[in-house]
């Protein structure tokens, strides 16, 4: 499989071109165009089939996700599709090696069959974080693509070195990256003041992708130019 990331970074979309019977699985509404030899069909959990899908599709649908996901496979020779998420912003790929992943609710756009799709519960510390409950974890060896609202920044953390984000701009973390929810500032009035509340402190090594926005901006900017009764 090969692939291009076009348009970048405000309206992104990933060209993927298949050799014949090469597949890739999207997320459900993501294929913008493709060649006529591309099949489609839809897939419930990750392909699994009786209560194992119905219960992986119905966590995804906690993450964010959609409920059933789709594959697309190149018949009678090689393929193109493009795919793009559904809001403004940019797109990247990430390879994996026997790596494991974590993928903020409704980033995940596409993934190589190699990868494992997991949901998983994260407690306490995403609730608190502004992020909600669960989160996507890609496992495997293979290519995962996931798309951002703004540009996606890359940040490579060193052996022992801190890294503070506010969870709103996270798209994806180095599933092996410890991390813990603090408080932006010292002290309650000061974290309010601040506008952050909370943030994510990551200790390094590792690799994260940040979004340079967060739909929780772009809303507190148009709420106010809202009719109102």
């Amino acid at each position: 499989m090969k692939y291009e990331i076009l348009y970048q970074p405000s309206y992104s979309v990933a060209k993927i071109h298949l050799e014949k019977d090469e597949s890739i699985t999207g997320e459900s509404g993501a294929m913008v165009g493709m060649t006529p030899n591309i099949e489609i069909k839809s897939e419930m959990g990750g392909g699994k089939k009786g209560i194992g899908g119905f219960v992986k599709a119905a966590a995804r649908s906690f993450a964010g996700e959609s409920f059933f996901q789709t594959k697309y496979t190149a018949l009678n020779g090689p393929g193109e599709i493009i795919l793009a998420p559904a809001g403004v912003g940019d797109i990247t790929a990430i390879e994996l090696k026997e790596q494991s992943f974590m993928v903020q609710s409704g980033s995940y756009l596409a993934s190589t069959p190699g990868l494992q799709i997991d949901t998983k519960f994260t407690g306490g510390k995403s609730f608190f974080a502004r992020e909600g409950l669960f989160m996507m974890k890609i496992t495997g060896t293979g290519t995962l693509i996931v798309s951002s609202f703004g540009a996606i920044h890359e940040v490579n953390i060193q052996p022992a070195e801190d890294y503070v984000v506010d969870n709103g701009h996270i798209v994806a973390f180095d599933a092996n990256i410890p991390y813990t929810i603090e408080k932006a500032a010292k002290g309650f009035i000061s974290s309010v003041t601040s506008g952050e509340g909370f943030v994510c402190k990551y200790k390094g090594p590792g690799k994260i992708y940040l979004q340079t926005r967060q739909i929780e901006g772009l809303a507190g900017l148009i709420i106010p130019f809202l009719p109102k009764k």
